[in-house]
């Protein structure tokens, strides 16, 4: 009985390290292991890009030549529409790692299309847009933890002007 109760001291004493680790750690984590038996712990961040990948060019319809914009500017403007994370978990771009992207960099999504898919606890949940536009920017790696309320993707808004 001793044995059960020191392993369950040192399980609680183990979550609790875990948790400060967390709650420090210098941004989202890519990987955490946690093991209980000889209590080990192991944390792993993602790799920073070595370069920034340049940022996409958008050409507006009937932009004269040489006029474009950067997702930077889009993502600015008063006017981007950005999607968010519903709740806390894994964010996929598709339904697996061989699916096509639900969307791309230049697709027109419309309100109430599928445009991702979070995992959270073995559920996956549909994330949805809750406006239409162009998707401009995917600002979250296939994979990569997400936070409720985390922007995911920037959406240039429809010009209500164009549709006629």
């Amino acid at each position: 009985m001793t044995d059960d109760h020191t392993r369950q001291s040192g399980i609680g004493e183990l979550r609790r390290h875990v948790g400060e680790i967390l709650s420090l750690a210098p941004g989202p984590l890519k990987r955490v292991r946690v093991q209980v038996g000889d209590m080990s712990v192991e944390l792993e961040w993602p790799e920073a890009a070595a370069t920034p990948a340049p940022e996409p060019q958008i050409l507006r319809a009937g932009a004269a030549a040489g006029e474009t914009e950067t997702a930077a500017d889009v993502r600015d403007s008063p006017d981007a529409v950005v999607v968010v994370a519903p709740l806390v978990g894994t964010f996929y771009r598709a339904i697996s790692p061989e699916s096509r992207a639900f969307v791309e960099v230049g697709d027109t999504v419309e309100v109430g299309q599928q445009v991702a898919i979070i995992e959270a606890m073995k559920l996956m949940n549909a994330v949805q847009a809750d406006d239409s536009g162009r998707v401009v920017e995917v600002l979250v790696k296939n994979g990569d933890p997400v936070e409720y309320g985390e922007p995911l993707f920037v959406l240039e808004p429809h010009d209500p002007q164009s549709s006629h």
